[in-house]
């Protein structure tokens, strides 16, 4: 995993052919609006996410947010040890967007 700001966020979507966007906020959340082209996949409904993760390409290149960027390092840890290492985490998550 790697935690990156929102500018090189910006940078590295753009560049990566890829790129899939997480939103691992609640749903409930997700109403006060999303990033474009975001999947939601709440991670505190843990048995939810770990069934979609084994669905995903361990291969593609994943951004991954949430509120505040605590979540989102939670999920970039649980996809880890599934065998992902294309992880980018938003620092300060979509509060800093």
């Amino acid at each position: 995993m790697k935690t990156i700001t929102k500018d090189q966020w910006i940078e590295l979507v753009q560049q990566t052919d890829d790129a899939i966007i997480l939103d691992v906020r609640t749903p409930q959340e997700c109403v006060e609006g999303m990033l474009d082209n975001a999947q939601q996949l709440n991670v505190l409904n843990g048995h939810l996410f770990m069934n979609e993760i084994e669905t995903f390409d361990t291969e593609k290149s994943y951004f991954i947010y949430c509120k505040s960027g605590g979540r989102s390092a939670q999920a970039c840890r649980l996809m880890e040890m599934k065998g992902f290492t294309k992880l980018y985490n938003l620092q300060g998550g979509y509060s800093k967007w």
